[in-house]
């Protein structure tokens, strides 16, 4: 007896129905890659810090912060940037090299410009030559007008060109300034132009070395950063007046320490018209006769302080007061004359601060001093005649 069994194939199934079915997998495939993708950008690690974040208002500014913009815009145009330049002649073609630089600013509308004497004082090598230039970056070359070391202060003067707009300082003063009060300080450091740097008055009455060891009396002590190329610039009241003109700081580092000086703006008002009408500065005439080097010397010998007088012209006013000069006797030993010890109420301990009282005095005012005659004080008042040539 034959059984028979139900056939059932068992045939692979071809290449082309299973090319079909891996086909279908691989758009599903891609969505769930880029799906997965999609999430680890908007919600993984680090998505938060590649999205800039929402800026917030700040609202109106501080009326100081108002005030202070406001004075920058009025006063920097009136600021300069100086530079000395060297002129070096070779076979080839000329070269420029820049000697130094330093800050300024506008002085009148005839084109006047202020600065330190020791931002210009290389002007006195042949072949130097100095360059200003203004807030709208054109430069012009200047002329130097008068300069006074004694004070640190220099005039030069640009030529006044139709079309370019020369914007004085408003003058301010400096007989009613008061520690405590803000101040503001415009110039180039380091050759960055207009550039503003803000503080108080920190003290006033301050007593500076300047040029050749020259002491600069009244200046203005402020914490506002002085800095290597800003020397020159103005130092402004909270009105945008000039109140001082920038010219040192105190540091061990030649950076800013803290510790700024500035010139004050009566000692400037006083001495810049001078230096426009005579070139340099002219004070009344005493007739006193001085030797530093000879003053100290004798002074130290008499174990005191002071300017001693070496000469007294004939027919002057220290004559008509009754000075007496130093003197050499016959027999060869020197009698010392008059010591002054106090001009105006001031001390004196050289004759540079004799002059800077002088200075301030015009033609016919008494000048009152104190003076070591023998080792007695008296007191002395002198009658100021005009300059002389």
């Amino acid at each position: 007896m034959t059984e028979s069994f139900p056939y059932q194939s068992e045939l692979p199934p071809s290449r082309g129905s299973r090319r079909r079915q891996a086909t279908r997998w691989v758009p599903l495939l891609l969505g769930l890659v880029l799906g997965f993708l999609l999430y680890r950008q908007l919600f993984g690690p680090g998505s938060h810090a590649r999205t800039p974040r929402p800026v917030t208002p700040r609202g109106d500014l501080a009326q100081d912060e108002k005030s202070t913009i406001e004075l920058f815009q009025k006063s920097s145009p009136s600021v300069v940037f100086i530079t000395t330049l060297r002129i070096e002649r070779s076979l080839a073609s000329p070269s420029v090299i820049a000697e130094g630089t330093g800050s300024g600013f506008i002085w009148d509308t005839a084109g006047h410009v202020v600065t330190n004497y020791h931002v210009i004082a290389g002007l006195k090598n042949v072949g130097t030559v100095a360059q200003v230039t203004l807030s709208d970056r054109k430069s012009y070359d200047a002329e130097v007008v008068g300069i006074a070391p004694k004070y640190d202060l220099a005039l030069l003067k640009i030529p006044v060109v139709p079309g370019v707009p020369l914007q004085p300082l408003p003058i301010g003063t400096s007989a009613d300034l008061l520690v405590g009060q803000k101040v503001f300080a415009i110039g180039d450091p380091f050759g960055l132009d207009q550039t503003l740097t803000t503080g108080i008055v920190s003290a006033l009455g301050r007593t500076i070395q300047g040029v050749g060891n020259r002491a600069i009396e009244d200046a203005i002590q402020t914490d506002a950063a002085i800095n290597p190329g800003n020397s020159g610039g103005p130092l402004l009241d909270s009105a945008g007046r000039l109140i001082g003109i920038n010219t040192a700081i105190f540091s061990p580092s030649g950076g800013n320490a803290g510790i700024g000086f500035a010139v004050p703006v009566d000692t400037v008002n006083r001495i810049i018209p001078q230096l426009i009408t005579h070139r340099k500065v002219i004070r009344p005439y005493t007739g006193m006769q001085f030797i530093d080097s000879v003053s100290e010397l004798i002074t130290q010998q008499m174990g005191v302080t002071g300017a001693l007088v070496i000469g007294v012209e004939p027919n002057s006013p220290a004559a008509t007061a009754g000075l007496r000069g130093t003197r050499r006797l016959a027999s060869g030993q020197i009698s010392p004359g008059d010591v002054v010890v106090e001009a105006d109420g001031r001390p004196v301990n050289v004759a540079d601060e004799i002059d800077a009282v002088v200075e301030r005095h015009e033609a016919g005012d008494v000048l009152k001093l104190k003076i070591l005659r023998d080792g007695k004080g008296q007191n002395v008042q002198l009658k100021l005649d005009p300059p002389r040539e």
